[in-house]
């Protein structure tokens, strides 16, 4: 379910109270293992697409991926978490664990009930259910189905990182694919006003798995191509499909006033967020994407003309990429604001994408340049001032996080730098 549309104020006013700081981020992400080494990456335009490795591609038309490199679970975790969880909760509980450590929290150290967890899933849990599969082929009705066992990972996340630490407040899962990473957050953010003092809230997704693969592809949304560099495109005219990845980001929502007690100025804060729904196909109205920039404004107490930059969801489909860059031109006026889309360099990771690009926009504005979009030649009907070929520095106080999820999902977040 997605989360829903935060209650906005009236036209001019100054936003709905949706503010938590974020104080610490960590990064699983296939150009980069932590924070500083993905930012690195990212700036120098390394991109982490390549063939495949974690199973043998060959039998199948898209064999390329973005997966997380240098990755050894027992580096990082203790030995009895290992059998218990697969490769995808294995990131999250890293990232998570290097998140708290980045904002200074010590979670013993802190009441139970005031901490939470709320994150966003979407294709995480196919690995987790094709090893349920194989031991059902195996050995029988004894093991419980691959259906089931997916449908409870949706919760193995959030509920992984929670007994791990000794958070006993609100927890939850966000599922609606590309754009759970902002709703997650949101919902975050809800909790902050409710009375929570920690949320660790994002996601981390993945299924590079022989079942998982052909999910995707059924979608039909994802490059064949073999060249890493010609594969995923979004706002090129060579458009042609999206490449996939694994991995994303965790971040740690605290209370302003918290942050505040314990002389931590964190990466920022989120100012503002919306959510809509695409109207049914054949409609002929208006997909939902520029009525979210708009809100999220509104919602942020923001005018167009505040935004620095905007990263775009970049879809790499011809037809989502045209809708997107309509509707921000619609906001902002032909080139009327940078956009980058540095997901070129790591794929799309479904719930992921967004809160790791939440994390390059906090670091953005943290050291005044925009990352650059890899690869792409951007199409001049896009009618986008796309930041291409390398890093373009840039006084930023504000930043917009776009993403869409399949069905019609569209979210919009607004992060400011930290005063």
């Amino acid at each position: 379910m997605n989360a829903s549309v935060l209650p906005l104020p009236a036209p001019g006013a100054a936003g709905t109270g949706l503010r938590a700081a974020i104080t610490g981020v960590g990064v699983t992400a296939p150009n980069g293992l932590g924070t500083e080494a993905f930012w690195k990456a990212t700036l120098a335009g390394e991109s982490g697409i390549d063939r495949i490795t974690r199973f043998v591609p060959d039998g199948y038309p898209a064999r390329l991926a973005g997966e997380v490199p240098g990755f050894v679970a027992a580096d990082h975790l203790p030995s009895r978490l290992i059998p218990q969880t697969d490769h995808m909760t294995r990131l999250a509980l890293v990232a998570a664990a290097w998140a708290l450590e980045d904002a200074g929290l010590d979670p013993a150290e802190l009441p139970e009930y005031e901490m939470g967890v709320v994150t966003a899933s979407s294709s995480g849990g196919f690995e987790f259910g094709q090893g349920e599969l194989a031991n059902l082929w195996a050995k029988g009705s004894q093991y419980v189905s691959a259906y089931q066992s997916f449908a409870w990972f949706y919760a193995v996340n959030s509920g992984q990182i929670s007994i791990r630490h000794g958070m006993r407040g609100p927890s939850g899962v966000v599922v609606s694919d590309q754009a759970g990473g902002l709703d997650a957050l949101a919902q975050g953010c809800r909790q902050i006003r409710r009375g929570s003092r920690i949320i660790v809230s994002g996601g981390v997704d993945g299924s590079l798995c022989p079942w998982g693969w052909v999910a995707q592809l059924a979608g039909g949304r994802l490059s064949t191509a073999d060249d890493p560099a010609r594969a995923y495109l979004p706002f090129d005219a060579d458009a042609a499909g999206h490449v996939p990845g694994e991995g994303g980001a965790l971040l740690i929502l605290e209370d302003v006033e918290s942050a505040r007690e314990r002389g931590v100025r964190g990466y920022g804060e989120i100012a503002g967020y919306a959510a809509t729904f695409d109207p049914r196909p054949g409609s002929g109205r208006e997909p939902g994407l520029r009525r979210a920039i708009e809100l999220a404004l509104r919602d942020a107490g923001a005018e167009p003309g505040d935004i620095g930059v905007v990263f775009a969801d970049a879809a790499g489909a011809p037809d989502l990429d045209r809708a997107e860059s309509a509707a921000i031109g619609a906001v902002f006026g032909p080139r009327g604001v940078p956009v980058t889309a540095p997901k070129t360099m790591t794929g799309r990771l479904y719930s992921g994408a967004a809160s790791l690009d939440v994390v390059a926009a906090l670091l953005a504005l943290r050291d005044g340049v925009i990352p650059p979009t890899v690869n792409v030649e951007p199409d001049p009907a896009h009618g986008l001032d796309l930041v291409v070929g390398a890093p373009r520095p840039a006084a930023l106080r504000t930043a917009l996080v776009l993403a869409r999820g399949e069905g019609g999902f569209n979210s919009a977040l607004v992060v400011r730098a930290a005063d």
